[in-house]
């Protein structure tokens, strides 16, 4: 037996001698306990790690308000939707979370009016409801029926530079119905056509939109006449089934034939509807539907990040007579209440124009939010599974999202189990991209590159909290 195995096989005896409290007294602190945690990666190491062609900007703060790390904290970027966060705080404040949206029908002489009321969550089930009112009412066959949609200001598409057909950039008006979308079907090959007022229980034919199938030109092409709208849709991306939102462009036109088929089928006829500009200081009210209350349409907003809604309440908190200058109403308030940072042209944040620094968006979240009930507006974003120097499985998030064409942005509080929380806002960008693929519903390259924006997101709250909480 060699010299190194016969020393090797006296120290086992030796040690076997000593028993277990003589060898656990050869470690400082016992074999038996756990190794010292692993340090949480510096935010330099998860970013460099992520590899991700962006601009990375961010800002954390403690619970206390205390700002806990920094980068590029306060470079104007786009938010995307996590403007939303401001703009709920906003209505809440100026409009009060007991707010109701009214959607009537109106006597005058012998003309019926549906007059909306700014109610951005009407569909088609509240329609049916309101023509099961007026019916009950026992109104007669009028000689004339119109819509009236001036209780805000008419924008034909929240964010031109949009391409026109993409649902989330519909008009606005005083009637909005659907999110001021129509539901379009097709079967195989293009037969089949339908566009639907499309909701829950109701789904009555849309007849002031129509879709038609053609042989070249762009996937999708609007136009308009007096009477009709039309989206001549290229045949070529038909081959299959399926279906798709479209954005509608006349709201008022929309709505009223709606609701001029509704109350057919109730037996009441209603003639072409007709768009007035003013109600008659005189008219009487017939019927009406009110919408739920503010705090649970924002709770909505903030769930499914509803363009149309934000822009809708933001107009109604600011009384203003357009996006623009809805904005920089939204903008100065928050100036006043000691955020700054902000170059707003909207309040959903789609606009290619809208800039927020991420130490404003924090601060939005600690200071405001904190005081406004936000924190129940938040969504429960899913944590990733844990992976090597990734985020552990049980991180826990209510934030707000933010996505564009290769923009992510996340901003809201972060919490792991036996640490307190952290207030963050992460915008990551790559404004060169976007800027190249404004308007493109699904540019090569944005799919993954979100994935991985959002990987890096966890992985630096992840280490926020291990280092600061």
């Amino acid at each position: 037996m060699g010299l190194q195995r016969r020393q090797l096989l006296a120290g086992l005896l030796a040690s076997a001698a000593l028993g277990p409290s003589a060898v656990s007294a050869l470690s400082p602190g016992g074999l038996d306990l756990a190794p010292p945690p692993k340090p949480a990666p510096r935010s330099g190491q998860v970013i460099e790690a992520a590899d991700l062609r962006a601009e990375i900007d961010y800002a954390v703060f403690s619970a206390d308000g205390t700002l806990l790390e920094a980068r590029g904290a306060d470079r104007p970027v786009a938010p995307a939707s996590t403007l939303k966060a401001l703009t709920a705080l906003y209505a809440l404040d100026r409009l009060g979370g007991s707010h109701r949206f009214k959607t009537r029908v109106l006597r005058h002489g012998d003309m019926l009016i549906l007059a909306g009321g700014g109610d951005p969550v009407l569909d088609t089930d509240y329609l049916a409801e309101l023509a099961d009112l007026l019916v009950a009412s026992g109104v007669s066959t009028p000689s004339r029926f119109a819509v009236w949609g001036g209780a805000l200001p008419s924008v034909q598409e929240i964010a031109p530079e949009q391409a026109a057909h993409l649902a989330y950039n519909p008009a606005i008006s005083g009637i909005c119905l659907n999110f001021n979308r129509v539901h379009l079907g097709w079967r195989a090959g293009g037969d089949g056509i339908a566009l639907q007022a499309r909701a829950r229980r109701h789904s009555p034919t849309a007849y002031t939109v129509r879709a038609e199938k053609v042989g070249q030109g762009p996937m999708f092409a609007w136009r308009a006449d007096e009477r009709t709208e039309t989206w001549s849709v290229n045949g070529a991306g038909m081959r299959r089934a399926g279906s798709r939102w479209l954005p509608v462009r006349r709201p008022e036109l929309y709505a009223g034939d709606v609701f001029q088929t509704l109350c057919r089928a109730r037996g009441l006829v209603l003639p072409t509807p007709e768009i007035v500009d003013a109600l008659p200081a005189d008219s009487v009210e017939l019927a009406r539907i009110d919408s739920p209350p503010l705090a649970a349409i924002l709770r909505d907003m903030m769930e499914y990040s509803t363009n149309l809604t934000a822009e809708v309440v933001g107009l109604h908190a600011s009384g203003a007579g357009d996006l623009r200058a809805s904005a920089r109403g939204m903008q100065d308030w928050a100036r006043a209440r000691g955020i700054d940072g902000l170059t707003l042209h909207d309040h959903s944040g789609i606009s290619p124009l809208t800039r927020v620094t991420a130490r404003s968006m924090a601060h939005v979240i600690a200071d405001l939010g904190q005081s406004s009930g936000l924190r129940g507006m938040m969504r429960a974003v899913p944590a990733r599974a844990a992976t090597d120097g990734g985020p552990a499985a049980d991180l826990q998030l209510l934030a707000k999202t933010g996505t564009l064409n290769f923009v992510s942005n996340l901003a809201g509080y972060g919490r792991l189990p036996g640490h307190e929380e952290v207030i963050f806002a992460i915008f990551i960008s790559d404004m060169d991209r976007r800027a190249q693929t404004e308007g493109q519903e699904l540019p090569a390259g944005v799919s993954t590159w979100t994935q991985r924006a959002k990987a890096l997101q966890q992985n630096l709250i992840a280490g926020w909290i291990g280092r600061y909480a």
